[in-house]
């Protein structure tokens, strides 16, 4: 799903952010995901209260057709639509009227985009949480597959981030991104039935109008152990940059393995820089090996800083973000935190304010100078998104990746 769901999503209701829903497309609310029944049918998941299950036909009525003008996004799934539906019959509607939903069309070939696509359907036709996307419905219908979502008004983190021409994303909007997604992972990992996202990556983050944060994309999410395992054994899946390395060595998936891609978001969003970038040369093009060693340096810190935010953050809370980030990306997952313990550092950085401490000023020191001394900024790097996928491993599902993000199979 990656990017191209950066238009998919909504908000629940909650009393700290406003819902664009109408009250009849609330679904219930679990403090837990202990009520999870695990495993499923595929006519058990498929049956959820909370979901609508639209016709082929509504969804191309909602989307006029699916026509060219409303296309969102392309990805490894598919198309992403944009459409209207009825906000109390949940019936197609008038373009401009009802409410706007995405809706995402699987692609026909693979069995293995349907086991996604119905993994997705799992997870968020019964879990709901003020920082996990909301699936409204879906279709299947023949060989067609489709996911309805609530539109996402401000994209994916991505595309903030990295996209050519985006607005820079300010200090405190960064921690604000941050905070909301180590909120839904939280939830996720502290259930009773623990569930383990495997996927969590800055494609995945979707952002309402005011930068609140969801997770979407559950197409890899996985039941943690239970008993006295301490770890699931599975097929390695994921993205390559963001899939923890013992993870990738073993196919030994825990909840750390969420926390050390959870750290690489963190250092994106510290840098500015993609978790892999092609277009670098040697340990630059991973986004771990290079900055690892400024991180828990004070003095340093400010080389791997993103000069598009202009030396506007607290020096203080920058280094908390960064030691923070080292910690996650341990290379041992025991001595990883929890993601617990995660949200409440990060919780502690919410309300500290950019200042013009030394950071700003080493910023600038490190900064080009024209020929009259002013500091002349450096402009962002322009990034390639279109990489090929990288198979870390042979003879995996032939369903590509997601977005521009290879997944590592």
């Amino acid at each position: 799903m990656g990017s191209l769901l950066a238009s998919l999503s909504s908000r629940v209701s909650s009393k700290t952010s406003r819902s664009t829903v109408p009250s009849s497309l609330s679904i219930n609310s679990y403090s837990s995901v202990e009520s999870l029944p695990t495993p499923r049918t595929e006519g058990e998941i498929l049956s959820s209260p909370n979901l609508k299950a639209f016709t082929f036909n509504e969804l191309k009525n909602a989307t006029r057709n699916f026509r060219p003008d409303s296309l969102l996004g392309e990805g490894g799934f598919g198309y992403v639509f944009k459409g209207w539906i009825d906000g109390t019959t949940l019936t197609a509607s008038k373009p401009g009227s009802g409410i706007v939903v995405a809706v995402k069309k699987l692609k026909t070939e693979g069995y293995q985009g349907h086991k996604e696509w119905l993994t997705e359907v799992n997870y968020l036709g019964q879990l709901s949480h003020p920082n996990l996307v909301k699936l409204v419905g879906y279709c299947v219908e023949g060989e067609n597959r489709l996911l309805v979502y609530e539109f996402m008004p401000k994209g994916s983190l991505e595309n903030h981030l990295f996209r050519r021409g985006a607005q820079p994303l300010t200090w405190a909007i960064r921690m604000k991104v941050a905070i909301g997604a180590a909120k839904g992972l939280t939830f996720l990992h502290d259930a009773k039935s623990q569930v383990i996202y495997r996927d969590f990556k800055a494609a995945n983050i979707l952002l309402d109008a005011e930068f609140n944060s969801k997770l979407s994309d559950f197409g890899l999410a996985k039941a943690g152990p239970t008993g006295d395992k301490t770890h699931v054994s599975t097929q390695v899946m994921g993205t390559h940059g963001y899939a923890a390395p013992e993870y990738v060595a073993t196919g030994r998936l825990t909840a750390k393995s969420d926390v050390y891609s959870f750290g690489v978001v963190l250092l994106e969003l510290l840098s500015g820089r993609r978790a892999v970038d092609k277009s670098k040369v040697g340990m630059e093009q991973s986004l771990v090996d290079w900055a690892t060693p400024y991180l828990g340096d004070k003095r340093k810190l400010f080389r791997i800083m993103d000069t598009r935010l202009g030396g506007q953050y607290p020096q203080k809370g920058a280094y908390t973000a960064a030691s923070l980030a080292l910690q996650c990306l341990n290379p041992d997952a025991k001595l990883r935190p929890k993601m617990s313990e995660v949200l409440a550092k990060l919780d502690q950085l919410e309300s500290t304010k950019p200042g013009t401490g030394v950071g700003n000023r080493q910023a600038q020191i490190d900064s080009p100078r024209g020929s009259n001394g002013s500091i002349v900024q450096k402009s962002p790097r322009r990034y390639s998104y279109d990489r090929p996928l990288l198979h870390i491993t042979p003879g995996a599902s032939p369903l590509p990746t997601h977005n521009h993000s290879p997944r590592v199979r």
